[in-house]
């Protein structure tokens, strides 16, 4: 089963040649939707609605994009789909759905093809209930990590998938890893990251601007962002909170996390059927996205 829970589903969309991608996913009818942003630089779409002061609570589809702000644009053909399989609030005017999304920075030059609401179409098109892929597909496709020491540094990042479990209370995540930060081992370790010298100046030990190996602007072209299911019944402000607290999967593994040129970004979405502690469904959720984590580089 995708992402471990029944009806959930979970496409992809890759540009192999353009080194970018698109994954959806799509949860049962009813499911409800949150967002925790922890890092300081992140593109978002419906994170206002679905945040703790918002007043959205269902949530038909999460969108994880490359190609920055530009790849938002997926989401529109993500909302198209939803309309045409009766996915979203039925409204007396018009069936209206509330689609997440969140965006890494993968940018290749101005002038290369990006992701667009076809692309967001035929990700949702591709989704099943099979168990996705780890690796360099989807919105992991053109992902870099540890670049403290500049891009210039870096090596592969990806998408990674976990399911964690305790009895019949499930979470699994799905995380686009394209950090600034080196991606650690459970031993603190380096598992995936920066190939320069350790003499070498680091952020944010080091300033922006003495660091070498970055080009003007490119230093806050990262972020991690990523989705949680569970099929813990919670509230819209339990939901919230364990969003938030799952973003505890990335400090553990990612050296330095949630830094001011991270977007990192936490969407959640509950089926609503298994009654939950919501620090149970936390602590899961932060298991979860520090193995999807990991998951990701291991696939490069």
């Amino acid at each position: 089963m995708a992402l471990g829970i029944e009806q959930v589903m979970v496409g992809c969309w890759t540009d192999d040649e353009n080194a970018t991608g698109v994954t959806v996913i799509l949860p049962p009818k009813g499911s409800l939707g949150a967002i925790a942003v922890r890092g300081g630089a992140p593109g978002t779409r419906e994170a206002a609605a679905l945040g703790p002061t918002g007043s959205g609570e269902e949530c038909h589809a999460v969108v994880l994009c490359g190609n920055s702000v530009f790849g938002l644009a997926a989401a529109d053909g993500v909302v198209q789909w939803c309309v045409e399989n009766n996915r979203g609030l039925e409204l007396a005017s018009a069936i209206v759905p509330v689609v997440g999304a969140a965006v890494v920075f993968d940018l290749i030059g101005p002038d290369n093809p990006r992701p667009g609401p076809t692309a967001g179409r035929m990700a949702c098109e591709a989704a099943t209930n099979a168990e996705p892929d780890s690796g360099r597909i989807g919105v992991g496709r053109g992902c870099t990590v540890g670049k403290a020491a500049g891009r210039a540094y870096a090596s592969p990042g990806g998408q990674g998938i976990s399911i964690v479990q305790s009895g019949d209370l499930v979470v699994g995540a799905i995380v686009a890893v394209n950090a600034f930060g080196d991606v650690l081992n459970s031993d603190g370790s380096v598992l995936k990251g920066s190939s320069a010298a350790p003499e070498n100046p680091r952020y944010p030990a080091a300033s922006i601007e003495e660091v070498a190996g970055w080009e003007a602007g490119e230093e806050k072209a990262n972020t991690t962002i990523g989705c949680l299911v569970t099929n813990a019944r919670l509230t819209k402000a339990e939901a919230c909170r364990v969003a938030d607290l799952s973003h505890t999967g990335i400090a553990r593994t990612i050296d330095p996390p949630h830094t001011a040129v991270d977007g990192d970004a936490l969407f959640l979405l509950a089926t609503q059927e298994i009654a939950a502690i919501p620090d149970q469904v936390a602590a899961l959720g932060s298991q979860a996205v520090s193995q999807a984590i990991r998951n990701a580089v291991q696939e490069t």
